[in-house]
């Protein structure tokens, strides 16, 4: 790789796009220029923590190495220096990877601590005082669809229910909320968006924003189009995954476009390289002024559903190791050399050989300029725009023109994917002159990127190197009495259906005052699959002979129930299909042993003196092919031929939809 200062034998024309979709400049010439205006305003790129849970883990990691992760994620001029956050109104239902807790699990219930994604917010604040926040559910409380799984049974209720978490947000945690969305990925109702859009303005919040429909870019333009009120109430409209394209209704409506949700890709280099494309090309094809990335961070167990996703890795609170991947330095490219409030030019377009180019300015003299080579082998994006060329080698020639053509000097940030990602990630070279006639030259390869900029602020920010990988212990206990952070579920567990909290039991003093509680005692309205029980799984995936004990306490009477499980094999949207060994316990007087979280294939039953309110102690053990258990030191089935599967997750649940408490969860991997 080598920057070249040159004049081309002639000067070709810019690459303007058109209405949808750019096409090719000729020539491996490109002009730069504001003389004719400016296009359209940038508004940021940012990333997602949620739909859902996709942040369980970072929240439990320890000092130092948690503040190091928020610092390359959020701090400017550091790491990914994101403009914005975007996170889910947790609605208490399953969303991909787990479950987020409401603040409003019953209709007179409001608690603005719970979950983790208030302080995910402040710690984003705190770095970055002028971060954009968002928030979007996915899932919401059940009790809000009055028996059905629909949100839009009473608007004025549904929309109470969002501002009082954006009100909530301002009121204890002092964080304004600046966009919220209708329903992720899901069946929009007009009218609930315009008494959204009225209400927020009776509670004096006409600066929060409405993005709408976070799925496709249709219906949602064509019915903007026909109904001026709707098209007035929202103020952008997001798409996910679109490929980088539009679509003619949406520009026509003259609202911002964004990519409200892209990425969804392994963050290794092929991730990076989709990363650094959409980037580019979600202006230039579909004239997006801001994406968004799901998701922020890979802080959940890997073997959940897209495991590895986040612009990095950080799955390890136990250890404190995390791993900065290749896309928070992509985001660099781009973040760190721009602002929201800086304006695209009208001169973007693609590389005559492939790849892309856009360029932007603070309106003061400012420039910066993004180039992408990446190749169709990193075209993991979901629905790519264009077949991608790959090129040993391509020259391209940049004229800067207008108030650009007084720039003699441009700082110089390069990275190279491939086997020599780690050498050349977000490297800074030797500024380029620009030269006489107001040009220079590139000489570009394979899946490159370079940021060409007037500005001197960029940084690698470098934090020491966190502790080696390991993997979770092999003993682990909990008693559930150190409540920290409070209203939240108990470190390490990952709530797949249900949700999970600390508990005080002013009913008992003793032993079992302080308890970790299933709280839901209705379905949600669901986004996804959830179980029919509820599930919180715990642990080392790899696991395969384990001891598992754990203090329950039904709350229902008759029909409530409760479980410890080993070997749990599926979580997030498969949690309805998870496998594993599942001993239950029934309020009724019963057991049972099966090999899944429905519970249709049994191993052992039997009867058991036991009724609701009253605490047992279950211990589940399996070693190799054989399974035995106990209640209350008691022997209940011993050596049950247990075939499959080999290994998964420990996990605690709930029967139902029902009140259950837990304590002191003891597993033991080490058999």
């Amino acid at each position: 790789m080598k920057a070249m200062v040159g004049a081309p034998s002639s000067a070709g024309r810019a690459a303007v796009p058109l209405l949808l979709c750019a096409m090719l400049a000729p020539g491996g010439t490109y002009v730069l220029d504001d003389s004719d205006g400016l296009g359209r305003e940038f508004d940021g790129i940012g990333a997602l923590s949620g739909g859902g849970a996709t942040s369980r883990l970072l929240v439990n990691y320890p000092e130092p190495y948690r503040s190091e992760i928020l610092d390359y994620l959020f701090k400017p001029n550091f790491g990914a220096s994101l403009h914005i956050l975007k996170v889910e109104i947790g609605g208490d239902g399953q969303t991909t990877d787990g479950t987020e807790p409401s603040h409003m699990h019953y209709a007179l219930d409001e608690d603005y601590f719970r979950g983790y994604e208030w302080w995910l917010m402040k710690e984003a604040k705190k770095r970055n005082p002028n971060i954009t926040l968002m928030g979007l559910p996915w899932s919401f409380p059940g009790w809000l669809g009055k028996g059905f799984n629909w949100p839009y049974v009473n608007l004025q209720l549904t929309a109470y229910y969002i501002i009082s978490w954006i009100v909530g947000a301002k009121h204890y945690h002092n964080l304004d909320i600046d966009y919220v969305g209708i329903w992720n990925e899901r069946t929009f109702d007009i009218n609930y968006i315009k008494m959204l859009r009225k209400m927020l303005n009776n509670q004096g919040l006409q600066q929060v924003k409405i993005i709408a429909s976070d799925n496709l870019w249709e219906p949602i333009s064509a019915s903007m189009l026909l109904d001026p009120e709707l098209l007035k109430a929202i103020d952008v409209i997001g798409a996910h995954y679109p490929g980088t394209c539009t679509v003619m209704d949406a520009t026509l409506t003259g609202k911002k476009l964004w990519s409200s949700e892209d990425f969804s890709t392994f963050n290794n280099a092929l991730g990076a390289g989709c990363w650094g494309r959409i980037l580019n090309q979600n202006y230039i094809n579909g004239y997006m002024t801001s994406t968004i990335a799901w998701n922020l961070v890979a802080s959940y167990y890997q073997q959940l559903p897209y495991g590895r996703s986040g612009l990095m890795t950080a799955q390890e609170p136990w250890s404190g190791h995390y791993v900065v991947e290749s896309p928070i330095w992509i985001s660099a490219h781009t973040t760190q050399f721009t602002q929201p409030g800086w304006y695209y030019l009208k001169t973007v377009g693609h590389l005559e050989k492939g790849g892309s180019y856009v360029a932007l300015t603070d309106g003061l003299g400012n420039l910066t300029i993004i180039v992408e080579t990446m190749s169709h082998k990193h075209s993991k994006c979901i629905r790519p725009f264009l077949p991608y060329f790959n090129v040993s080698q391509q020259f391209a020639t940049f004229f800067l023109k207008g108030s650009f053509s007084q720039i003699t000097e441009l700082q110089v940030w390069y990275t190279k994917l491939g086997k020599m990602s780690a050498k050349f990630l977000f490297k800074q070279l030797a500024p380029l002159r620009v030269n006489s006639s107001g040009s220079f030259t590139l000489e570009l390869h394979e899946d490159e990127l370079f940021t060409l900029t007037t500005l001197t602020t960029g940084r690698k920010g470098n934090h020491r190197l966190p502790p080696e990988s390991q993997p979770f212990p092999a003993r682990y206990e909990d008693d559930f009495n150190i409540h920290y952070p409070p209203f939240s579920e108990a470190p390490n567990f990952a709530d797949q259906t249900g949700v999970f909290e600390y508990f005080i039991n002013t009913e008992d003093s003793g032993d079992h005052h302080f308890t970790l509680r299933q709280v839901l005692n209705q379905r949600p309205i669901t986004w996804a699959a959830d179980a029919s029980n509820t599930i919180s799984i715990i642990g080392d995936y790899k696991w395969t002979n384990l001891t598992i004990t754990c203090d329950v306490y039904i709350e229902t009477p008759e029909k409530g129930g409760v479980f410890i499980a080993g070997r749990v094999n599926k979580g997030g949207i498969f949690i309805r299909s998870a496998e594993g060994v599942f001993f239950w316990l029934f309020a009724n007087g019963r057991y049972r042993v099966t090999s899944d979280l429905a519970g249709w294939s049994v191993y052992d039953l039997g009867h058991v003196d036991v009724t609701a309110k009253k605490w047992y102690t279950l211990t589940l053990i399996i070693k190799g092919h054989f399974s035995s258990g106990m209640l209350n030191g008691k022997l209940l089935w011993e050596n049950v031929s247990v075939s499959f599967p080999k290994n998964g997750w420990a996990a605690i649940g709930t029967y139902s939809f029902d009140f259950a408490q837990f304590d002191n969860f003891h597993v033991d991997a080490t058999l």
